[in-house]
């Protein structure tokens, strides 16, 4: 299984992490191991492996105290690598297309395949009389198809060389009708032709012309007949000939001097092209020798050498090559018409010479023709490819003889290659064998070694070329070995691993033909062929959809369901064949169809059922692909859709929303949300489907609620998806969704806003609660939709309508997060107001049926959560689902907080009542990041609104409502969709945003699949490079002497409006990151003061950055920025000046405390364990994989008090420090069941907030630095009953800022005062840093930032006033 096994080679490959083998010796230095007996603490048997929550991180060497003794090279140099898969490269600017249809790649294809249908035969012999002009030489060529026509009466002869003629003929197209006429007349051969070419209809006609009896042709390029009496030459004129013959049609004029008629035939086209325009004329014209010259007379040939060479080309190529071999003496010529077998037997001398013939002339052809043109002459016409063929070897053979056949197209010239090397061997071994095989009828033939050394000569070709490269001449060679069962193994094999190569290869196989051999193949039931033949359709269907008509045709889906459902494939060729199905459907009724009835919806299903979640053998390619076939199974196909909810598929598939790689949880997505059903709301006029429809209903709701589950993913991949999905769901259900999101603005005469319905379960004691009502049991993600609630214990008075009367204060339960935003503790939450004001009149538009209100209101929380997504692919899509529903995006309209906007005509008392409820809460839109998307809400008809209303809120935005069909220039999204009259609101499907999942994931097979994509010497090279820099300065960061860290070695001046907020140095370059309030990066070189690059984290940057960390360290490094409100961005490329390019991004919070004004997120990240770690105004840490991208644990916080300080052990994976708002501090291993491991409460003189925490250097895993606002450092060992054990007073009160060097013993801490100070771990001051005024005696503002170099004594300090300097020890010269 020679594919198979190169298929799991490369997959085992491209899985085994290999770890740098130059770690050892390191380690056997062994002046840098630490070893400390007491540190096995809590044995490793504690830690739960099977816990889902996390993954096994035990196979690292820091995983288990219980190992601290190894080497720490392992456990300082993490080998984790995550966010370098296809995926993260340009996923927000690329646009996949798929497999094409039209453009290049089907230009292979025979745009019409034709056929000849009659031949018309001319022979003018006229036998015994020598035309005037021929002077013939002795002894002379006699012999005309191969009969000698002085053996017999001439008219005998004439007659037994027309029947040659004919037979010889019918050899290449038995199919056609033949006409002979000997010796004719004028009168005759029209007749012959119009017979022909009303026979023929639009078939090609040939006509074959022998002049050997008459004059040469005519300068003119007449050719000569006869009269009746034969007493006089009749000239016939081309153009009389041609309006005959008419097109499509092929002469061959086997005379003297035939180029004559081909210069004639040229110009006569040329006349009509230019008379009629392009010429639709398909004139093939093949001549015996050019305008000069004549016929070869020599007696070694026959008198029709040409005609010979055309229509026995075996028998011609043979007598001249035996008279130039060594064989020509003892050879006798009689044995070449004793060649044992036939031309179609392959297994026999005569099949296999034949055989191998065409395989030559095809490669010469293929090689020195271009490709439009061999496809013509060579793959059109079976008839014109045979004679194209032999026309090559009567040039070789005439040309020898200095006669030069000439054709129309004219042809390069053909008969020096190489080519003709091979088939002088191969025709050598076979005569070598004839006398033999002559002798004796029972003798063994003994095939040819040609097919075996060709197939070898293109194997090395695979193993050395490539597409730069000349491309391998032996692929028709390839093709013909197909036919072979005895070589046709190796030949595929070879033909998949030069079709994996990429497009241009598939493009160049479809060229030469492959097409209708692979197509017949899918009728074998070789086992063996099984997986090599999936892998070339893969390949051929990566390039090409349109082969999927050939294929339905053909019958050829069902080869490959086949396949699918076998068991014995490994699980990426079975994926291969998903492929193939999901291309054979795309977008194709009859193949959706067809592959119905063949069952492929069960087949799928049954396959995704057998793969438990848990069962490490399913590969993820397989699911993804099995999930997008069924979704293109039944995209847009409503009895499909009916089918596949019948077989429970949505319940089937919704576990794969829980899958670790993003691709198949969007794929996943996909299939879910083409099982929506679009389809129109008139539709559903029949009493009869009433049941159905029930089901239907039942199954959306379903599908719906699984979608929510998943609408905060951490890939942008998946939610990309969702909004997809939730478009498809808006489209059907949009009369109801547009109500809901009416009832959240339907304006009131005194407020804003009007209540927004909270459909959450009744509040917990802490006064808010996380509703999970959709959540499969015992799930680890919580439902990120759903709203933390706070709910209301005191009634408020409601008017009839279901509304919060005018006297409540301002009601917003939040809608983005589903966070409670207004601090006002009476806040109202009020459950019957949608029911109302839904059911108010809005019910009846449509047959079909609403789902159930909570579930509406849902949908439209989770589309708001993605119209403000950090992603800014996500967030477009998302915009325009919020377009289908009626809210659009309009032009932004900033308020101060001073200046309110009011309408013409509009009292302003009402206005300044109106913000009365503003001034004291915030609207959920500022709160949760929505100050960037102006949305302004077109109701719809069925609630005209009223001309009251406000239209700024605060700075924030404008919300605007809009008559349904009024249009303006701010209009947005929306309008091409509303303007649409009548009750259908939203009508054209083409406004659906198109999924991406499915051309994006197409992509990965027109990608080498075979050979294992491994890292390039030079990015393993630099790997061991860096490692080694880093194992060098830590050795000498842990054995440093420091004294003082006040040698300023750099400063630079941000620019920063509003002050540096947080700072990064590079590990491997002289680089300073830093960000401000703004969430504006600037990248600095410190060595040679420039500025790198500077950009924007995004649009609309009022948020502020908490955090910056480098991603693979020792890799190409990307940049995590986290902002306040805990959206996560990752940049690639972000030192290359405006090259920076989003990897992807996620929101790592979702809702937040009530009555909380911002998230204030802390987040670190954990190289080690490829975790980050986020927290901030909410209850709980959360925990994300980021190379699953995925949210894998949510650790409650014990207390009501929120986390103000994060940081993760560098050197243990899983295991971080928090320190709390009170105080607090508590170490955390996410391996363990209980993850908290000890909780202590060191900073008790005032309750101060924690505003620093690190890991103390070195590999002990529980000593920890903490710093309060206080100003008290403590040093604190987590495993001792005794709180702290050091106590420094750093700062009286102000302090500011912590850092803790990753190996050097050192800390740093900074103030509001402008100091930094500088300690060992025994607390001894190292040193002050106090920041003198300038020159201009301004205030300079507090420490804001320090942070270490993560391998060198070099401290960055950040402040308000936009300055970073850079600091080392005095002992260390500069970098």
């Amino acid at each position: 299984m020679a594919l198979g096994d190169l298929m799991a080679a490369s997959r085992f490959s491209q899985s085994g992490a290999e770890v740098s083998s130059h770690l050892e010796e390191f380690s056997a230095n062994g002046n840098h191991v630490e070893e400390d007996g007491d540190m096995n603490v809590y044995s490793s048997n504690n830690i739960n492996n099977n816990n889902s929550n996390a993954r096994d991180l035990s196979e690292m060497a820091s995983s288990s105290y219980a190992a601290m003794t190894t080497t720490t090279s392992m456990a300082y140099l993490p080998q984790t690598v995550v966010l370098c898969e296809l995926r993260h490269d340009g996923f927000e600017d690329c646009m996949p297309s798929g497999p094409s249809d039209s453009g290049l790649v089907s230009k292979w294809r025979p745009r019409d395949r034709m056929k000849t249908g009659c031949v018309a035969l001319v022979l003018c012999l006229n036998i015994n009389v020598d035309p005037p002009d021929v002077i013939k030489i002795s002894p002379c060529a006699r012999m005309e198809c191969w009969i000698d026509p002085f053996s017999m009466a001439p008219q005998k002869a004439i007659e037994a060389i027309g029947r040659n003629l004919n037979q010889q003929y019918e050899r290449w197209q038995p199919k056609a009708r033949y006409k002979c006429t000997l010796d004719p007349t004028v009168d005759e051969v029209k007749k012959l032709c119009t017979t022909c070419r009303k026979y023929a209809k639009s078939e090609r006609v040939l006509f074959h012309y022998n002049g050997h009896g008459v004059p040469k042709p005519t300068p003119n390029g007449e050719i000569w007949l006869f009269n009746k009496s034969y007493t006089q030459y009749i000239p016939l004129t081309l153009n009389d000939l041609d309006s005959w013959m008419k097109t499509p049609s092929i002469y061959v004029f086997d005379c003297s001097a035939a180029g004559l008629i081909i210069s004639a035939f040229v110009e006569l086209l040329d006349q009509s092209t230019s008379t009629s325009g392009p010429s639709a004329k398909d004139c093939i014209l093949l001549a015996a020798c050019e305008a000069h010259e004549t016929l070869p007379q020599s007696a070694e040939f026959p008198a029709d050498v040409f005609t010979s060479c055309l229509t026995t080309p075996i028998k011609m190529a043979l007598r001249w090559f035996c008279t130039r071999s060594l064989l020509h003496e003892s050879f006798d010529y009689s044995m070449i018409d004793r060649i044992p077998g036939r031309q179609t037997d392959r297994k026999t001398l005569l099949g296999e010479l034949n055989w191998i013939f065409t395989a030559v002339t095809d490669t010469i052809a293929w090689n020195v023709l271009p490709h439009d043109l061999f496809r013509r002459l060579f793959r059109q016409d079976l008839l014109v490819a045979s004679l194209f063929r032999n026309f090559l070897l009567a040039e070789r053979i005439m040309r020898s003889a200095n006669c030069s056949p000439m054709s129309y197209p004219v042809l390069p010239p053909t008969h020096q290659h190489h080519m003709w090397d091979a088939w002088d061997m191969a025709a050598e071994i076979c005569i070598s064998q004839l006398p033999t095989l002559v002798d004796d009828p029972n003798a063994e033939f003994q095939p040819s070694p040609f097919f075996t050394e060709q197939l070898t000569a293109f194997e090395v070709w695979l193993d050395h070329g490539s597409e730069r490269k000349k491309p391998p001449e032996q692929l028709p060679i390839v093709l013909q070995v197909l036919l072979s069962q005895l070589h046709r193994f190796r030949a595929l094999v070879l033909l998949g691993r030069f079709l994996d190569m990429g497009p241009w290869a598939v493009d160049l196989a479809l060229s030469v033909g492959i097409f209708p051999y692979v197509l017949k193949l899918l009728q074998t039931t070789t086992p063996e062929l099984q997986q090599i033949l999936v892998f070339i359709w893969t390949k051929i269907l990566a390039l090409d959809k349109s082969c999927q008509v050939d294929l339905v045709k053909d019958g050829g889906h069902t080869y490959f369901i086949r396949f699918l459902d076998s068991i014995d494939a490994y699980p990426e060729q079975r994926a291969m064949a998903a492929f193939v199905l999901a291309v054979i459907v795309d977008g194709h009724r009859r193949g959706q169809e067809t592959c119905i009835e063949a069952g492929l919806i069960h087949v799928c299903l049954k396959h995704l059922q057998c793969s438990s979640p848990n069962d490490a053998q399913t590969e993820p390619l397989f699911l993804q692909w099995i999930c997008l076939c069924l979704g293109k199974l039944w995209e847009d196909f409503s009895e499909a859709q009916l089918i596949g909810l019948q077989a429970d598929a949505p319940a089937i598939i919704s576990p794969l929303l829980l899958e670790p790689q993003p691709e198949v949880r969007a794929a996943a997505v996909f299939a879910l949300g083409t099982a929506l059903d679009v389809g129109s709301d008139t539709s559903r006029d029949g009493q009869g489907e009433e049941d159905d429809d029930d089901e239907k209903v039942k199954a959306e709701a379903g599908i719906v609620k699984n979608l929510l589950n998943v609408v905060s993913d951490g890939s942008p991949l998946v939610r990309a998806e969702v909004a997809v999905a939730l478009s498809r769901f808006a489209f059907g259900h949009n009369k109801h969704l547009k109500s809901v999101a009416a009832a959240y603005w339907k304006p009131q005469s005194s407020s804003v806003l009007t209540s927004l319905p909270s459909f959450a379960v009744k509040g917990s004691s802490s006064g808010y609660t996380t509703p999970t009502h959709y959540m499969p049991h015992g799930s680890i993600v919580p439902s990120p939709i759903a709203p933390l609630l706070r709910v209301g214990h005191d009634s408020q008075p409601v008017s009839r309508d279901g509304r919060v009367s005018s006297s409540s204060p301002l009601a917003t339960p939040g809608i983005m997060h589903g966070s409670p935003l207004s601090d006002d503790s009476s806040q109202h939450s009020d459950y019957g107001a949608l029911n109302d004001c839904v059911t108010n009149g809005v019910l009846s538009y449509s047959r079909r049926k609403p789902l159930d209100n909570a579930l509406y209101s849902q949908c439209v929380l989770a589309m708001f959560n993605l119209a403000k997504d950090p992603s800014p692919r996500v967030e477009s899509l998302g915009r325009r689902v919020l377009a289908i529903i009626g809210i659009e995006q309009v032009v932004a309209k900033s308020f101060k907080p001073a200046g309110v906007s009011i309408r013409p005509g509009e009292p302003s008392t009402s206005a300044s009542a109106s913000l009365a409820g503003l001034a004291r809460s915030s609207s959920w839109f500022e709160l949760t990041g929505g100050a960037h998307l102006p949305l302004a809400f077109r109701t719809p008809p069925v609630s005209p609104p009223r001309p009251s209303y406000m239209t700024g809120m605060r700075r924030v935005c404008s919300l605007e409502f809009r008559p349904h069909l009024m249009s303006s220039p701010d209009s947005g999204l929306a309008d091409p969709l509303l303007a649409s009259p009548g009750p259908s609101g939203v009508s054209d499907r083409s406004f659906l945003p198109q999924s991406m999942i499915y051309n994006w994931s197409c992509g990965h097979f027109s990608k080498p699949l075979l050979t294992a994509m491994d890292d390039t010497e030079d990015v393993i090279a630099r790997r061991e490079e860096r490692e080694k820099l880093a194992l060098d300065h830590i050795v000498k960061c842990q054995h440093s002497s420091l004294s003082k860290m006040q040698n300023q070695i750099a400063s630079w001046d941000t620019k920063f409006e509003t002050g540096t907020k947080t700072a990064l140095l590079q590990p491997f370059s002289p680089v300073v990151i830093a960000s401000d309030e703004n969430e504006r990066i600037r990248v600095w070189n410190y060595e040679e003061a420039t500025l790198l690059n500077s950009f924007n984290n995004h649009d609309y940057p009022d948020k502020g950055v908490s955090k910056l960390c480098l991603v693979n360290e020792f890799e190409e490094n990307l940049l995590l920025v986290a902002s306040n409100d805990g959206n996560i961005r990752i940049w690639k490329d972000y030192s290359s000046k405006g090259q920076q390019k989003l990897v992807t991004a996620f929101a790592s919070i979702q809702g937040h405390r009530p009555g909380v004004r911002s998230v204030n997120a802390v987040v670190d990240w954990q190289q080690q364990s490829g975790y980050l770690f986020s927290s901030g105004e909410i209850s709980s840490i959360m925990a994300w994989d980021l190379d699953k991208e995925q949210l894998v644990s949510t650790i409650p916080l014990a207390s009501d008090s929120s986390i103000s300080a994060l940081a993760v052990s560098q050197v243990h994976g899983g295991q971080f420090a928090a320190g709390f708002v009170d105080g607090y501090v508590r170490l955390y291993d996410i391996r363990t069941p209980e993850m908290v491991v000890s909780a202590t409460r060191p900073h008790t003189q005032r309750v101060e907030r924690v505003v620093g925490i690190g890991f103390q250097p070195g590999l002990e895993p529980a000593k920890i630095v903490s710093a309060s606002q206080a100003g008290n450092i403590q040093f604190l060992d987590m495993r001792c009953a005794k709180d702290k054990y050091l106590t420094i007073d750093a700062h009286r009160g102000s302090l500011t800022a912590l850092a803790v060097h990753r190996h050097a013993p050192i800390i740093a801490s900074g103030s509001a005062k402008q100091l930094i100070k500088v300690f060992n771990l025994e607390g001894d001051p190292l040193g002050t840093i106090r920041y003198y005024p300038t020159f201009m005696a301004q205030k300079i503002g507090s420490v804001s930032c320090l942070t270490f170099h993560p391998y060198q004594v070099l401290l960055a300090a950040g402040a308000a006033d936009a300055c970073v300097s850079i600091y080392a020890d005095e002992i260390l010269p500069p970098r």
